[in-house]
C-alpha cells in the first residue's frame, strides 16, 4: 500500500469514521481477477486483500472500527447478479466503456476483455447490494459513481453521495511525459496517468517503508525550483501536510537560512516560487515528516514480519 491510499483515502475512511460514519472497507476480490491483478489469481488476491486489512489496522482502523466486505460474499449472491444486470440494461455499451478508465484501462483501448465490460456494472451495484449512503473512493472512480447515480435513479434505487478524495502524484510527477487517454479532460487525464501506483516502485512511497528508503526516494523526485504545477513534493505539502496542520517548521541548516514556520501552503507556495526555499528544503522535510507519519505503521510489521514477508513473495512471483 502506498501513500496515496494510506495517508490519503485511509484518513479520510478515519475522519468519516469519526464523524460517525459507518464505513465498509469494500475488498473487491472479484474486480481485481476480472482487471488481471496478479495475472487472475485469486488466492493472491484474497492474501492481498488480507494484507490491506493490516495496512488499515496499522493506520489506526482496526476491524472494531469499520467493517470489511469481500466482492466475494455479494458474488455469491443472485439478487447481486440481478442488479449487475440491471444496471446493465439501463446503461449504452458505449456509456459503460466510457467508466472503463476506473480499472486504470484507456479510453481509447479497444482490446480489452469482454469481461471488463462488466466491472462499471459491478462497481455501480457494489454501492446498492450494500445499501451505502455515500460512496467514497479516488477521483479516478467518479464515473463509476455517475454511472451508479444514472442507473440508480432510472431504476428507482436512488442517488447515492459521492465523495472523491485527490490522487497523489507519483514521484515522477508531471515532468516525465506521462501520457495517456483516461478522461475527456485534458487535465483530469494527465493527473490520472501520473497517480502514484504499486505498479511503479521507483515512483511510490509505501507506507512501511523505512526513513532511510523515504529519504532516498524522495531525493530522486521531480522537484523543479521555483515550479509548484506538476511539483509532487509541492503535492504532497498540500495534500498531506497543511489541511491537518495549521503550520508546519521547515528545518533548515544555520548556513542556509535556518528553520522557517510555514503557515499555510499558500505561504509556502510564495516562498518557493520566490526562490526562498530551495527543492533540497522540500524533500528533506517531507521525508522526515512522512517517516513521523509512518512510524505507527512501521511498528505494527515490525511485530508482525512474516505479513511482509509473504506479500513481497507474491510479488517477486
Amino acid at each position: 500500500m502506498h501513500i496515496g491510499q494510506g495517508l490519503v483515502c485511509g484518513l479520510k475512511i478515519r475522519d468519516m469514521v469519526e464523524a460517525g460514519f459507518e464505513f465498509i472497507i469494500f475488498l473487491a476480490d472479484w474486480h481485481s481477477m476480472v482487471n488481471n491483478k496478479f495475472g487472475g489469481d485469486m488466492s493472491k488476491i484474497r492474501q492481498i486483500g488480507e494484507y490491506f486489512k493490516h495496512c488499515f489496522t496499522a493506520l489506526g482502523l482496526p476491524e472494531g472500527k469499520v467493517h470489511y466486505v469481500w466482492a466475494s460474499e455479494l458474488a455469491g449472491r443472485a439478487e447481486y447478479w440481478e442488479r449487475v444486470l440491471r444496471v446493465g440494461k439501463a446503461s449504452s455499451a458505449q456509456r459503460v466503456m466510457r467508466a472503463l478508465p476506473i480499472m486504470g484501462r484507456e479510453m481509447t483501448g479497444k482490446d480489452a476483455e469482454a469481461a471488463s465490460l462488466f466491472y462499471p456494472c459491478m462497481q455501480a451495484a457494489d454501492i446498492f447490494e450494500m445499501r451505502l449512503d455515500v460512496a467514497c473512493a479516488g477521483v479516478d472512480q467518479r464515473k463509476a459513481h455517475i454511472l451508479a447515480r444514472e442507473t440508480g435513479e432510472k431504476l428507482g434505487w436512488g442517488k447515492p453521495v459521492c465523495l472523491h478524495t485527490p490522487l497523489l502524484m507519483g514521484l515522477a510527477g508531471l515532468g516525465a511525459g506521462v501520457v495517456g487517454s483516461f478522461d475527456e479532460d485534458p487535465k483530469v487525464s494527465s493527473v490520472i496517468a501520473a497517480k502514484m501506483s504499486k505498479s511503479k516502485p521507483e515512483s511510490s512511497v509505501l507506507i512501511h517503508d523505512s526513513p532511510q528508503v523515504i529519504g532516498e526516494k524522495l531525493r530522486g523526485a521531480f522537484c523543479p525550483p521555483g515550479v509548484v504545477e506538476g511539483n509532487p513534493l509541492m503535492e504532497y505539502f498540500g495534500t498531506l501536510v497543511f489541511p491537518r496542520y495549521a503550520e508546519f517548521v521547515l528545518k533548515r541548516e544555520t548556513k542556509y537560512g535556518g528553520d522557517i514556520v510555514v503557515q499555510g501552503f499558500e505561504e509556502l507556495e510564495r516562498l518557493y516560487v520566490a526562490g526562498k526555499v530551495h527543492p533540497q528544503d522540500l524533500k528533506v522535510n517531507m521525508a522526515g515528516f512522512l517517516s513521523d507519519e509512518l512510524a505507527p505503521v512501521r511498528e505494527y510489521f515490525a511485530a508482525r514480519p512474516k505479513v511482509l514477508e509473504e506479500v513481497r513473495g507474491i510479488d517477486a512471483g
